[in-house]
């Protein structure tokens, strides 16, 4: 593989890959054939099946940066903060938000012996945002009476 059509040209730059072609088999609506390529060459090292499997988890990554980014601030929303120190902050509330979220969701996940991927993370944001309403709508008086803190 060449990183632009000038390298190819000029010979230039070549990266050399293993290529594996596999099939998801028993999956409605799956391509006849997908081509994985990577630069770990060693069959020992990297058995193909596994790269396969491996290679439909790392789009995980992109699904929690589209729950970030869509979901939990909302599309149109944009970090308000002014200052570097600020968008930090700001952004780590975030992060801290999305990671109590996918928690709730691995709990029931277990509780319902259920794949934790196979639970909708909006589903989670819209029941934690339905509660929190009540969860936050008492005096200070009344805290000590609560079941546990908040």
């Amino acid at each position: 593989m060449y990183p632009s059509e000038r390298d190819r040209r000029h010979g230039a730059d070549a990266v050399v890959v293993r290529v594996i072609d596999y099939r998801l088999e028993g999956i409605a609506g799956a391509e006849p054939i997908y081509r994985l390529m990577t630069t770990i060459l060693d069959p020992q090292r990297a058995q193909a099946d596994k790269l396969a499997a491996l290679y439909h988890e790392r789009w995980e990554i992109e699904t929690a940066l589209d729950e970030l980014k869509t979901h939990l601030r909302g599309a149109r929303i944009t970090l308000r903060s002014r200052t570097p120190d600020l968008v930090r902050q700001e952004f780590h509330g975030l992060i801290m938000a999305h990671f109590a979220i996918r928690s709730l969701i691995h709990e029931a996940a277990l509780k319902a012996d259920e794949d934790p991927d196979r639970l909708s993370f909006l589903h989670a944001v819209r029941v934690v945002r339905r509660k929190m309403a009540a969860a936050v709508a008492f005096s200070p008086s009344e805290a000590d009476d609560l079941p546990y803190c908040l």
